[in-house]
């Protein structure tokens, strides 16, 4: 058993030790997983199940084509610029999760509800968004927290936030309203953040931290080179290069989430959905294994020709890719925001860079309302573009080496 106390690794890192999951929660930190997974699998209806629905809601509301997308792009921005202050709240993690879990199920109840356009857009995209945000924020900052040596299980949880919407294309969204509310109070009764620093008993933090047999992903994935702030990560050029594929990444996803269901059909839009959730657990082990800036990059790439094949004669097997890419992106984010700035927790850095949803979605949703099928052109540039520019993208601090041929 380790001696308990405060101990640093190789790069300065903090680990608080001799402290069991068991000794601080009385039970195992496995729950802290399947509570935030359960807490997720509403939340996310707000946005892949909207997408889908989205034809429907709008003939049945009698509103046009852009009203419809404006409540998704409305939704899209409150609910990525609500997972950073998430990530930096001083409240406890069940009261944000309740009061995220009430905003969202609002949002529900008004979408279920009622067809004026205005109520619908304060009601469901604006509190709405911001509610399935500190969900999600709030989620994934207590996971990070609880399982600090295995990354893959946030891409677990957020993976519930895409797939979690399908059952609600059949209930509806009332039956969203009920099920948020069920399962985030069930997960605020038990959700705890451990203390500051808290590691692992039965993993050596300092041997993680160098010994690749302790922690394989190091073969393939540098540590930073120190921890940076937030200040500091936003004056950093490679902070902007990432911020950029983000933006890519989330134009392409809520392009097709707005776009699918309606000239593609609702498969399309569910099959995107599934893809997207399924292939975030996989992500995080392929990220782990073969490097998760590599991986990455080939998302990118992938969800960039997803949009040939869509528009083409492929349908289904292109919505699976785009939205097996979509989600591989989401999952290997943290990971990779980690690597390049820092901070063992990847929050609220983190945060930041998930902020890019609000304007790449933001430019997806528009490009669906107002350009149409031709935005799959446009957003398989925006996805080989990406791809290119995170290859470049290199560890701040880390000096180039230049070889000089005599």
């Amino acid at each position: 058993m380790q001696k308990a106390g405060v101990i640093r690794d190789f790069y300065g890192r903090r680990y608080r030790i001799g402290e069991s999951d068991r000794a601080l929660l009385g039970r195992p930190r496995a729950w802290m997983l399947g509570a935030t997974w359960a807490a997720m699998l509403a939340a996310g209806a707000g946005q892949y199940g909207y997408g889908a629905l989205l034809p429907a809601i709008v003939a049945d509301r009698g509103w046009t084509w852009q009203q419809g997308c404006w409540v998704l792009a409305l939704w899209t921005v409150c609910q990525s610029a609500s997972v950073y202050p998430a990530a930096r709240a001083r409240f406890t993690p069940a009261a944000t999760l309740l009061v995220g879990a009430v905003l969202c199920a609002s949002g529900f109840v008004a979408l279920a509800g009622s067809g004026d356009f205005v109520v619908v857009l304060v009601s469901h995209a604006v509190l709405g968004g911001l509610g399935a945000g500190l969900v999600y924020g709030t989620c994934v900052r207590v996971v990070t927290r609880w399982y600090p040596e295995r990354s893959s299980r946030v891409a677990l949880v957020t993976g519930a936030f895409a797939y979690g919407a399908l059952p609600f294309l059949l209930l509806g969204f009332g039956a969203a309203a009920i099920v948020v509310v069920v399962l985030a109070g069930a997960s605020a009764l038990v959700l705890r953040n451990p203390p500051e620093d808290w590691w692992p008993q039965h993993v050596d933090p300092q041997r993680w931290a160098l010994d690749k047999t302790v922690n394989p992903s190091l073969r393939r994935n540098r540590p930073p080179i120190r921890q940076y702030s937030i200040a500091e990560v936003v004056r950093c050029p490679a902070s902007r290069q990432l911020y950029f594929a983000v933006s890519c990444a989330a134009a392409i996803s809520l392009f097709d989430i707005a776009y699918l269901a309606a000239f593609k059909g609702i498969l399309a839009a569910a099959l995107f959905a599934g893809a997207s959730g399924v292939a975030r657990a996989g992500a995080g082990w392929a990220g782990a294994r073969f490097g998760r800036q590599t991986v990455l990059c080939g998302a990118l790439a992938a969800g960039g020709l997803a949009q040939l094949l869509v528009v083409g004669s492929l349908v289904v097997f292109g919505a699976c890719l785009a939205g097996a890419a979509c989600g591989a992106c989401y999952a290997l984010l943290p990971g990779v925001v980690e690597g390049h700035f820092g901070e063992r927790l990847g929050l609220p850095n983190f945060g930041l860079f998930y902020g890019a949803k609000a304007a790449g979605g933001l430019i997806g949703v528009l490009l669906a309302a107002y350009v149409g099928a031709t935005g799959f052109v446009v957003t398989a540039v925006l996805g080989i573009a990406a791809a290119a520019l995170l290859a470049s993208l290199r560890q701040p601090g880390r000096p180039v080496l230049a070889l000089w041929r005599m």
